[in-house]
């Protein structure tokens, strides 16, 4: 970061306090002052030369050596340096040795000090702003920014909010740079923080578009894309253009929730507006894209990416892993490696889950020894959850478990869930039974792992047993995740939840569940009740299964839009069995696309086919 006029300034200032201290030049010949004026340029000099950890060991000794030690600029420069070489430990030592002479310390040698603890997240950066007061420097509006990026690196909502006292007692609390921060700050502190966020942002009298964009990137880091969306609206509405960051963050927001429409508006304003169009901006564009069900969209600007990362690349992989094009992802990945690209851990991530959805059993083996022996990369949890996801999808259930335990690592619940899912789908109803039970005992509280259970007494028509499984979630206060659907229609996104009636159309929306209903049966899709509660009869059952959030979206998305349409919506959970099998019939009659992304991966249903071929 260059220093700003005002900075800069300052350490002229400094300067000339110093070498008044010392005495100023004199006539001819050489001065003790000249002398240490020129070794002061030579270290600082010096100093501009480091760019590696060996050469500011050395400048440390030459610094020393000339007698420095005590010279603010010198120190402040040499911190300054420590940070860009992720040498903060040594600066730390250095600058705040027990001899070092205090009264030297100015405000922009802390500043630098707390900026390089800050930017690697150390909690030492509130102990030298501590110092700093407890030395009676006062802080200035520089100081701020980098305590406040310190809180947010910790995410203490008590500390942010006591600093937050601390800049309105020495009167900053008005400077737009200190409140863009403040609302990071909050913003990544949990407990409520993006509250607090939102209360200084709305507080703002000026607002810029770091303003808009660091609120904005609270809501997206919450996972609360909708207000992320409704806050960049406000933004527009309010005349602030967006820069590339806010872009981005808009993107992932797009990505979360789906929402295409937005995302294909946002890409055409980067056009129209002339945004810098960043590598970070395109592989965002990439990652919505494959997201929001357009990975062919998301090939078209990789392709025409002209400076590509080994995030370009691993973007695309991973989408088209997620949507089944497992021989595509394959042909990539060596197309990077034929670049010259090398691979990292998450792009193998990205080809095992590719080789996974697309039952490539070998190659998937293949790719997880190549990554081991020829790259030296040591496998992750991720890998190993990877493989047995592989395993189980292929339906070896026995070798996934002689997998697991194998395994170097302890596997994680993840993997646990995997097998679990795999026994209930591969009718391994026994095996499944005992390896959830065997979760329970290590996860007594996760409310999924009854949810598993009861699925499986359901499959095994144990109805008494699935009816105390819920009892038990009951007594210990634990409700299943509610299913909920997102669809995105005329720049409007709806969410829709199981038996919802929430919405203007409901009646309508529930007559065309009704002719769905009617329709799809007379070609031949029976419901799939044996997972549905409890001692009801088959009619109420087939009912409760007709009203699944992803029906009512499809119902819905079905009057509102033109015949021949497709259709794209977003589930938070695993799709059911009932609502595939009933969207390949209503895909067929109906003659639409419909795009279903759900938890894992995304479903491609057209002419009565999944693109996931049934196991998903």
């Amino acid at each position: 970061m260059q220093p700003s006029p005002a900075i800069k300034a300052s350490k002229l200032a400094r300067r000339f306090t110093y070498l008044s201290t010392y005495g100023g030049g004199g006539g001819g010949g050489t001065t003790p002052v000249a002398n240490r004026r020129a070794a002061e340029q030579s270290c600082l000099a010096s100093l501009g030369l480091c760019d590696a950890v060996p050469k500011l060991v050395q400048a440390h000794a030459r610094i020393i050596k000339c007698g420095l030690g005590s010279n603010p600029l010198v120190l402040t420069k040499f911190a300054s340096v420590s940070s860009d070489l992720d040498a903060v430990d040594l600066a730390c030592s250095f600058v705040f040795a027990p001899d070092a002479d205090a009264r030297l310390y100015d405000a922009f040698l802390f500043n630098t000090v707390v900026r390089a603890c800050a930017q690697s997240k150390r909690r030492e950066a509130l102990g030298f702003y501590r110092l700093m007061l407890r030395s009676g420097i006062s802080p200035n509006k520089f100081t701020y920014p980098f305590v406040l990026k310190a809180c947010a690196g910790i995410g203490d909502l008590r500390l942010g909010r006591a600093v937050h006292c601390s800049v309105v007692k020495f009167g900053f609390d008005e400077d737009v740079h200190v409140q863009n921060t403040m609302v990071h700050m909050y913003s990544c502190c949990g407990g409520g923080g993006i509250e607090f966020a939102r209360k200084v942002f709305d507080g703002m009298t000026k607002l810029d578009s770091v303003s808009w964009s660091a609120m904005i990137g609270g809501y997206v880091r919450l996972g609360e894309s909708g207000d992320a969306i409704a806050l960049f609206r406000k933004m527009q509405i309010a005349g602030v253009k967006p820069d590339e960051i806010t872009m981005v963050l808009v993107l992932s927001a797009c990505a979360d929730l789906g929402a295409l429409e937005l995302g294909r508006w946002v890409e055409s304003y980067v056009v129209r507006e002339n945004v810098r169009k960043t590598v970070e901006l395109c592989n965002a564009l990439i990652d919505m894209f494959a997201k929001c069900g357009d990975v062919d969209s998301a090939l078209r600007l990789f392709r025409s990416m002209s400076n590509k990362t080994i995030v370009s690349w691993t973007s695309v992989i991973g989408g088209l892993a997620v949507h089944g094009r497992g021989m595509e992802a394959v042909s990539l990945f060596d197309e990077m490696m034929a670049a010259g690209v090398v691979p990292d851990d998450v792009a193998f991530i990205g080809l095992l889950s590719a080789c996974s959805h697309s039952g490539l059993v070998e190659k998937g083996r293949d790719y997880f020894s190549l990554m081991t022996k020829r790259f030296g990369i040591k496998p992750k949890i991720e890998h190993y959850g990877c493989l047995v996801d592989l395993l189980c999808r292929a339906g070896l259930i026995q070798k996934a478990i002689e997998f697991v335990e194998k395994m170097p690592l302890e596997p994680n619940p993840v993997i646990w869930r995997t097998l679990i899912n795999a026994c209930r789908a591969h009718g391994e109803l026994k095996l499944g039974e005992d390896i959830t039970k065997r979760l329970i005992g290590k996860e007594p509280m996760h409310e999924s792992n009854y949810v598993l259970l009861s699925n499986i007494y359901a499959k095994m028509s144990h109805w008494e047993k699935k009816t105390k499984i819920r009892e038990v979630m009951d007594t210990k206060g634990m409700r299943k995740i509610p299913g909920s659907t997102l669809i995105e229609l005329e720049n409007e996104i709806y969410e829709f939840v199981a038996g919802d009636k929430s919405h203007d159309q409901y009646k309508e929306i529930y007559e065309m569940l009704d002719e769905m209903g009617r329709e799809i049966k007379k070609a031949g899709y029976l419901p799939s009740t044996s997972e549905v509660l409890l001692d009801i009869n088959e009619e109420d059952k087939e009912d409760a299964l007709n009203r699944h959030s992803e029906k009512l979206a499809i119902a819905f998305a079905l009057l509102r839009t033109p015949p021949g349409t497709s259709i794209r919506i977003v589930k938070n959970l695993r799709v059911c069995e009932d609502c595939h099998s009933a969207t390949k019939f209503i895909s067929r009659i109906y003659d639409r696309e419909i795009v279903v992304r759900d938890r894992n991966r995304f479903h491609h249903f057209k002419d009565g086919i999944c693109s996931c071929g049934d196991f998903w």
